[in-house]
């Protein structure tokens, strides 16, 4: 059913006034249509029952006739061709055709009585608007926002379905944006890891199984491909990108094409950044393909466990770090610029402590996997143990962090970390809420990040990295700030933005994150699905729903866009590009999981019992001290 025909049926229900749902409204522009009854009903509500009501008071003022005189066929005055026309001042003229009619200004009828003006007057003062009830039972405004969100969302589907990309015949992922009218297209035709993830999800929730099927085999295949920069090749666990799927002639026959996958590794990208997170995001898809089709068999596969195994190990290897964290450099994930987030963001903590435990579900138990798992486990119950205890800020901890000692020498140091007081920034004492806390977005030897990353605290919850009070202060952070984290749209990547001297400094003056706009400090509405999920995991939709609503109002209007700038998110990105795909499959995951909330545990890790007991038997708190000495036997 059309949005038009919703409106249509929800007005001649309850509207006093006669309405034609003639041929007019189907021929005419359907919003058109959806403006003038939306206006007929308000002003017919209002003064019906604003007389009616004030009859009480003044009875003799008020007559009848009042009404039939604001009745209304909700049509515009037709000119002899059958064209609309109107006053010139954009007032609606309302009535049939070659009849006198009334025209409205200010929402009255210029032969209305007087005291129906006083009335209607009197009653917005006194009550405000009042509410016509629509026949389900809630408000008119209740069923036309259901109706332009079913629009918005029908609309959004359609855009996702365009933006498929298809290899041999078979579809295999979604490239990054689609905007027609783009004559820059970069990269942004590329099938890219990360933005293809929400786009899988939404299509796995749908039943579409194929697409995200063929995705995850044929990146797997790209695993192995050689990956060489400056005669230089990184790890082979390494997951591309993105790829773009390009059409070739066979050699020998000109007549004859084939199609080829073409993937970077970060060869290609600004900054020649390999992707960090390509391969994390590829085994939490892997899962959730698993948990939603029933169909166990792709991860059983020889060739997707060796994926795995590799991924993991690339990861696990050995290095000179004493943290248990990943160590990565600038621009190796979603924030893929220069921000000031090398080192250990929390961004790829979350995902990586995720992905460890998708895979450690994912592994066959076999002999050759024993020292992986065992190494997997390790890490888990450190990194875990990190980032909850070193990555956690709240007023307390920043009342502890403030009266730190600096250049403790010494085994049982409380700042081991050398964090020098001052470093806490002047806008963190003001923004910080008495109830709720975040994790911060970095932490490195004398440098803490206190910056807000949305994706990185949101996947916390999500993985089950933050504790459960911790994840539920994240939450009430998030509402206690909703006017700087989510505002005229959500979300904020991050918070606050880098500015002047310090943004200079740390992005390199970059004129594409300039403060409150892309990744310094850019409203994504991507980043709905995953703020959807770590709501409904933690019971409390209620916030995710409240995102939605906001999103709804003009995401759609704006052409789906890619980020929006300004502290407000006000402003479409300067260089957004539009119909963004994760930004339109981001929408749709979140309404769907809205609406189907025990579809989220495709996504969801719950906290992990093992894991808690291995926390309280390894003790990380404990003081250092010689192993004890074994006694010896002669045998």
């Amino acid at each position: 059913m059309g949005y038009s025909e919703v409106v249509l049926q929800v007005l001649q229900a309850r509207t006093p006034c006669s309405i034609n749902s003639d041929s007019y409204f189907y021929q005419s522009n359907p919003m058109l249509s959806f403006k003038t009854c939306v206006s007929c009903l308000r002003r017919t509500s209002y003064v019906y029952e604003g007389m009616r009501n004030y009859s009480r008071i003044r009875r003799s003022r008020v007559k009848i006739n009042a009404v039939r005189d604001m009745s209304c066929k909700c049509r515009r005055v037709e000119s002899v061709s059958g064209s609309t026309a109107d006053d010139g001042n954009g007032r609606w003229i309302l009535g049939e055709p070659n009849v006198s009619t009334h025209v409205l200004n200010n929402g009255l009828p210029k032969s209305a009585n007087l005291h129906n003006h006083e009335v209607v007057q009197h009653l917005k003062h006194e009550k405000g608007h009042l509410k016509s009830k629509s026949p389900a039972g809630g408000t008119v405004h209740d069923t036309l926002h259901k109706a332009k969100a079913e629009s918005i969302e029908k609309e959004a589907w359609n855009l996702l379905r365009q933006s498929i990309v298809y290899y041999c015949a078979n579809p295999v992922g979604t490239i990054a944006a689609n905007d027609p009218i783009d004559s820059c297209i970069l990269n942004y035709d590329q099938v890219f890891i990360r933005d293809f993830v929400p786009s899988g999800i939404a299509f796995l929730l749908k039943g579409d199984y194929d697409i995200v099927r063929n995705f995850i085999l044929h990146t797997l295949q790209l695993q192995s491909w050689e990956k060489t920069m400056d005669c230089h090749s990184p790890g082979q666990g390494l997951m591309p990108a993105s790829f773009k799927v390009r059409t070739i002639p066979l050699e020998g026959d000109d007549s004859a094409t084939e199609d080829v996958l073409d993937p970077d590794f970060g060869e290609a990208a600004i900054g020649r950044v390999a992707p960090v997170d390509s391969g994390l995001w590829w085994i939490i898809l892997l899962r959730a393909y698993g948990k939603c089709s029933g169909d166990l068999s792709v991860q059983e596969r020889v060739d997707v466990q060796t994926g795995i195994k590799m991924i993991l190990k690339l990861c696990l290897a050995d290095g000179f770090d004493m943290f248990p964290t990943l160590l990565v450099t600038d621009g190796s994930c979603m924030i893929d610029r220069r921000m000031g987030i090398h080192g250990h963001p929390l961004e790829i903590q979350a995902l990586f402590y995720s992905a460890l435990l998708c895979a450690r579900e994912m592994l066959a138990p076999e002999d050759g996997s024993a020292d992986l798992l065992q190494a997997l486990n390790n890490r888990l119950v450190a990194l875990s143990f990190h980032i909850r205890e070193y990555y956690w800020i709240e007023m307390r901890k920043l009342n502890e962090i403030y009266r730190y000692k600096t250049e403790e020498y010494s085994y049982d140091a409380v700042n081991k970390f050398n964090i020098y007081p001052d470093q806490i920034p002047h806008w963190l004492v003001e923004w910080m809420p008495d109830k709720g806390g975040y994790l911060i977005g970095n932490l490195q030897p004398a440098h803490m990040d206190f910056r807000f990353f949305s994706l990185g605290n949101l996947w916390s919850i999500v993985s089950s990295l933050a504790t459960v009070d911790q994840s539920h202060a994240i939450l009430d952070l998030i509402e206690a700030k909703w006017a700087d984290l989510v505002a005229d749209m959500p979300f904020k990547i991050c918070y606050p933005a880098l500015e002047d001297q310090e943004w200079r400094i740390t992005t390199g003056s970059d004129p594409k994150n300039t403060p409150w706009s892309y990744h310094n400090g850019g409203s994504w509405p991507t980043l709905l699905w995953q703020l959807t999920v770590a709501c409904i995991k933690m019971n409390r939709p209620e916030i995710a729903e409240r995102a939605v609503k906001i999103a709804e109002r003009r995401i759609a209007k704006d052409k789906w866009p890619e980020y929006y700038d300004s502290k407000g998110g006000r402003f479409i990105g300067k260089q957004a590009r539009l119909f963004q795909t994760w930004s339109i499959a981001g929408y749709l995951v979140a309404k769907h999981l809205l609406a189907n909330p025990s579809a989220a545990k495709i996504l969801i890790n719950e906290e992990d019992s093992e894991l808690i007991n291995a926390l309280i038997i390894a003790d990380p708190r404990r003081k250092r001290g010689r192993k004890g000495k074994r006694q010896t036997y002669i045998v």
